[in-house]
């Protein structure tokens, strides 16, 4: 069961991910993105990453790819505002595309060679355990960071801020 699940979101994975290149719509080309994004939040799931799917689903679809909308429709594209396609730009096209074909079939044969990822501990991808490791021996440099990144916000509202005159 969980291995014919994992290679069904392998297949939506990478079927969406192809809709992205595919679209001629940049908007729809983002949604697609943005399932296609989900789809890697299930595999995170799928693997007892819990932490990553977290951060994927929040971080990648809730902050990064609605700016990319955002700016998507700030843009205003439409047909007379799109560039002439050179034979250079087609030809590194076709070039990328066969890189890809190629690497496709090296991964395809890889997969038939190995047996499908069991994971050894079962609590290997769990926020408990990377909140015992954040606070057990990383507890002075995450500290350190938490200090700089603070100190990097105060200067940045102090640039930003106005003198009186």
């Amino acid at each position: 069961m969980g291995t014919s699940v994992f290679y069904l979101v392998a297949f939506l994975s990478i079927f969406f991910s192809l809709m992205v290149i595919f679209a001629k719509n940049p908007v729809h080309s983002v949604l697609y993105l943005i399932v296609t994004f989900f789809t890697f939040t299930v595999h995170y799931i799928l693997l007892n990453a819990q932490f990553l799917a977290v951060v994927n689903f929040i971080v990648y679809m809730g902050a990064i790819m609605v700016l990319f909308l955002f700016v998507l429709m700030l843009l205003n594209l439409n047909t007379d505002n799109e560039p002439l396609k050179s034979v250079l730009v087609k030809v590194v096209g076709v070039i990328g595309g066969c890189c890809l074909v190629v690497t496709l079939i090296g991964s395809l044969k890889a997969t038939a060679a190995s047996d499908p990822l069991i994971l050894v501990n079962p609590n290997l991808g769990l926020v408990k355990n990377l909140g015992k490791e954040l606070f057990g021996p990383f507890m002075l440099p995450f500290e350190l960071s938490s200090i700089l990144l603070l100190t990097a916000m105060v200067g940045a509202v102090l640039l930003t801020k106005k003198e009186k005159v």
